[in-house]
């Protein structure tokens, strides 16, 4: 696909479809629009008195242009009211207008659509990163291809001359996120650890990067019994996986986001059961997925930031090595754990990479997991919780998703949970009771980090949608990229 930004006004564009948005209770055909109207025999107005279309989010209508006009097929699509239009309306517009033009067959579109805020980069961003990720089909485990309609050949950005750069920008990403969608959706006999370390060298190839896997008898060394006990009971090696990205120059941050990696997770001893979702289990590396999807986008984009990209990668299995309940392991930074969970193996993993990170001297980090059930419980499937004694990061990150349109909370970390987790034996227990599970998670998790500023995304619901969702297709969403880029260029 093309895309290109231009100046020319909507009244002189030929191709095969435009389409234009509209707010809600606003659709008058004044100015340009009445010329156009006119130009296209009423068309316009035609389409909106047999549709009754109004502008609503959502709505939209396409008709077919006669007389022999430069422009073959219209589109309208309802941008909803005017006080509500934000950058995510954009990308959703955009992804209804990319649907519609596929399903019509249309090569060229042309795309006029509000510029948000007075940001023609922003606008021109959305845009692109709607479209692709609403037309990204994953056809990799088909056998035979049910759509075999073509996405269009060319988008024209019309009234948005000289946005290369931002177009450039939101390309990147958009592969850094596909890239994430497809780690999420491959199988855990396709995705392993053994390939996730693969990709993870792939994307290292890049310009200003480097990488360094650590082997079992790596992490031994550096006591991570946490990880490797999570690891014990699978035939596959674990792979302890550190990107580096660091630009030319002084950098002007240091950052490292951290992403659980479990490619499958059977529950271990304490074996999911029926009803559980073990068959979805292929997901529980959404958190590395969109780590390694971030590393991806950052390799093309090569921003003045200094980036780590962190994942412990393991599976969760049984066997008569297997970690039983009432083990106790001892974390890198000395900590001890009395696994009364080893279903709560993610938070085990993330302790050591957490420790790893925080000894690299950088100025924040962020973890990613799909750590707990809880949290889906508290904020749905559409809202990932955030976690963090630190309100700058919590203000970078917050606004970092709502240009990217993934939605986070802010929930609290009440350290009087914590009682919940002590162990007569140990340190701390690895769960704690059942109510507010995904709290007594967070705060496990800060016990593996002194001093830096630190925030934990529990992105369980959102890494995954069972329907269509505009640009989030039915399926794994790589939910988190866009934020964590976001984060890393602020």
């Amino acid at each position: 696909m093309e895309f290109r930004s231009l100046n020319t006004p909507r009244l002189d564009w030929t191709g095969d479809v435009l389409a234009i948005g509209a707010f809600e209770d606003a659709v008058e055909l004044t100015d340009d629009l009445a010329q156009l109207d006119a130009k296209l025999s009423g068309t316009l107005q035609e389409l909106i008195a047999e549709t009754e279309f109004k502008g609503a989010v959502g709505s939209n209508a396409v008709t077919r242009v006669g007389g022999g006009s430069a422009i073959r097929k219209v589109i309208l699509v309802g941008l909803g009211k005017p006080d509500t239009f934000k950058l995510d309306s954009l990308r959703h517009a955009a992804a209804a207008i990319a649907k519609l033009a596929k399903k019509e067959r249309c090569k060229t579109v042309g795309i006029s659509l509000p510029v948000w805020n007075n940001e023609p980069a922003s606008t021109a961003g959305a845009i692109v990163e709607g479209i692709i990720l609403a037309l990204h089909q994953d056809r990799r485990f088909k056998s035979e291809v049910e759509d075999k309609s073509e996405p269009p050949e060319t988008f024209d950005l019309l009234g948005l001359a000289g946005q290369e750069a931002a177009i450039a920008k939101a390309q990147a990403i958009c592969n850094g996120a596909i890239l994430a969608r497809e780690l999420v959706a491959a199988p855990a006999n396709e995705c392993t650890p053994i390939t996730m370390a693969e990709t993870a060298q792939e994307i290292a190839t890049a310009p200003n990067f480097n990488i360094e896997i650590l082997e079992r008898e790596a992490c031994q060394e550096l006591g991570m019994g946490a990880f490797l006990g999570v690891a014990q009971a699978s035939d596959l090696p674990p792979k302890f996986v550190h990107i580096t990205y660091k630009p030319p120059g002084t950098p002007r941050r240091k950052l490292a986001i951290v992403g659980k990696g479990l490619t499958f997770d059977s529950g271990g001893l304490n074996i999911k059961g029926a009803g559980s979702g073990i068959e979805t289990m292929k997901m529980d590396m959404g958190g590395a997925a969109a780590t390694f999807g971030a590393a991806k986008a950052i390799a093309q984009l090569q921003p003045d930031v200094e980036v780590h990209f962190i994942s412990a990668v393991t599976e969760n299995m049984i066997g008569g090595n297997a970690l039983h309940p009432g083990d106790i392991l001892k974390a890198s930074n000395g900590k001890t754990i009395e696994v009364n969970n080893t279903d709560a193996e993610g938070r085990l993993t993330l302790a050591d990479a957490l420790v790893y990170a925080e000894k690299l001297g950088v100025d924040a980090i962020v973890d990613l997991a799909t750590l707990t059930g809880a949290c889906v419980i508290a904020l749905g499937n559409d809202i990932a919780g955030m976690w963090t004694p630190d309100d700058a990061i919590a203000s970078q990150l917050t606004q970092a998703s709502e240009l990217a349109g993934e939605k986070l909370w802010r929930m609290p970390l009440e350290d009087k949970y914590f009682e919940g987790l002590k162990s007569p034996i140990a340190d701390m227990k690895n769960t704690g009771p059942r109510g507010g599970g995904a709290i007594t998670a967070a705060l496990f998790l800060k016990q593996f980090v002194k001093e830096t500023p630190w925030a934990h995304l529990d992105v369980a619901g959102p890494v995954w949608t069972d329907k269509d969702n505009s640009y989030n297709n039915s399926g794994a969403t790589g939910f988190g990229v866009r934020t964590l880029v976001n984060w890393v260029l602020s």
